[in-house]
Order: structure tokens, then C-alpha cells, then sequence
């Protein structure tokens, strides 16, 4: 089984491991993650205000300098798990969990990342900054990474169950082409968006503390504040609806 996670813009600082961009998951990618590293990089060297704070999603001079300052292949790098923050992330915790839960997301977790791609959940990454569907001058991440990771992935995971709990974004880097399941949440009666980014992290979370195996076991899976509404199926997507549990 695979879990398919979206990344989120803000990072954690720091690191103490090298990063080099051909060790990451999914070596075939090494050529690809460089050029648009390459293209990255000439426009933080560039220095455009502008341009720096549009591909950031950021207004504070002091904020744009000091994403613009960094040397991405020479920054300490960390996984890419321990990297990313934001809401699911941080609902997910991963540093409280024990060392089996955090070996089996290393294992099992998929992190889509506008940079670099896909990412594993153990690849080491440094800190960048890059708003959600803004393109790396005149390229768009999604359209340049789309057709190198649909071949990839289909192949990859063409004998694994998929759970896919990213935000609808990211199908356009790469939308299953086999049976997978997703996620919804409601809350007296409607549907959740901004906080369903929580209710992701705290089912991840108990997913990787159960070490979950199969699609069919984690339906099983009780979690606390959420119970399984409904369970639909259209096409290749099979959809729970959960429904959270108002005290």
C-alpha cells in the first residue's frame, strides 16, 4: 500500500545531512529535478523583488531575502517529512511517533513536491520556498513534471493499493490510472476544506501507528473523532466520507 500526501509551502529550518538531488526517490528523475533546480536557482540569482515575491507567496522584503538567499545544492538538508509544516503535517507529528510509525511512512508515504516532483518520505531536502501553482519563470512545475510522472507511477504502482489524501491540486501532476481511495470529511452535514488538512494528518498518523497494510484493513481502522458515513465508489475511486464527531 502507498499513501499519497500533498507538501505544504512552509518549511522547518535547519538540517545536518547533504543534499544531492540523484539520491532522492525515483533516481530516473535526477536529470529533470536538475533543470528546474537550474531555473530556480537563476532566479533567486536574478534578484527580481517581484518575481521573487510572485514564486514565493510572500510580501515582507525581509521574508523574500532570506528565501532568496539560499544555495539550495550546498543547504543542510532533512527528510522531507521532518521538513514540510502546516496543517497536516503538524497534526501527523511525526516526531512523537515511535520508530516503527515513522519506518513504515518512510516506507509507505508519497510526498508530492512543486521542486522536486514526488518525494519519499525519507528523502533528505533542504529548505525552499515555492507557492502552489506558480510557475519557476516561464515554467509551470505541474505541466513540466506531469508527463515524466505519469509513466513513472503507473508502472510503480501498478501492484499496490493507493490511498490518495492529497489536495485536488496535485492530480495535476499525477491522477492514478488504478483503483485507489480517498478521503472527505463533514461536519453537521458539510463538507470540511480548510480543516480537512488536519483530519488527513490525524488519519496518517493513525495509519502509520497501526501499520496499516491494506485499504481494506484501514476501513476497519477506528479513529477517534471520526466515524465512516458513507463509502462510495465511481470509476477507478472509491471515496470515504467520514463524519466528525461533534461533542
Amino acid at each position: 500500500m502507498k499513501i499519497l500526501l500533498a507538501p505544504s509551502e512552509t518549511k522547518h529550518s535547519g538540517g545536518t545531512e547533504t543534499f544531492n538531488p540523484c539520491m532522492l526517490r525515483f533516481e530516473s528523475l535526477c536529470s529533470a529535478r536538475l533543470t528546474l533546480l537550474h531555473r530556480y536557482t537563476n532566479i533567486l540569482q536574478r534578484g527580481d523583488t517581484a518575481e521573487l515575491q510572485a514564486m514565493f507567496g510572500l510580501k515582507k522584503s525581509h521574508d523574500v531575502a532570506y528565501h532568496a538567499s539560499k544555495d539550495l545544492i550546498h543547504e543542510p538538508a532533512m527528510k522531507a517529512i521532518e521538513r514540510y509544516t502546516g496543517v497536516a503535517f503538524d497534526h501527523l507529528d511525526y516526531e512523537t511517533l515511535n520508530t516503527d510509525a515513522k519506518a513504515y511512512l518512510d516506507k509507505h508515504l508519497l510526498i508530492f513536491s512543486n521542486l522536486f516532483g514526488i518525494l519519499g518520505a525519507g528523502d533528505l531536502i533542504p529548505e525552499y520556498r515555492l507557492q502552489q501553482g506558480k510557475p519557476i519563470g516561464d515554467t509551470k512545475p505541474e505541466q513540466f513534471y506531469h508527463p515524466l510522472l505519469k509513466p513513472l507511477l503507473d508502472s510503480y504502482l501498478e501492484d499496490e493499493e493507493i490511498l490518495d489524501i492529497r489536495a485536488g491540486f496535485y492530480d495535476k501532476y499525477y491522477k492514478p490510472s488504478h483503483p485507489y481511495m480517498t478521503l472527505k470529511f463533514l461536519k453537521n452535514g458539510k463538507v470540511v476544506s480548510h480543516w480537512a488538512k488536519a483530519y488527513r494528518g490525524i488519519v496518517l498518523r493513525e495509519i502509520a501507528q497501526a501499520g496499516v497494510d491494506t485499504l481494506e484493513d484501514f476501513t476497519k481502522l477506528p479513529i477517534q473523532g471520526l466515524s465512516i458515513h458513507e463509502i462510495q465508489t465511481t470509476g477507478l475511486k472509491t471515496e470515504i466520507i467520514y463524519r466528525i464527531e461533534v461533542a
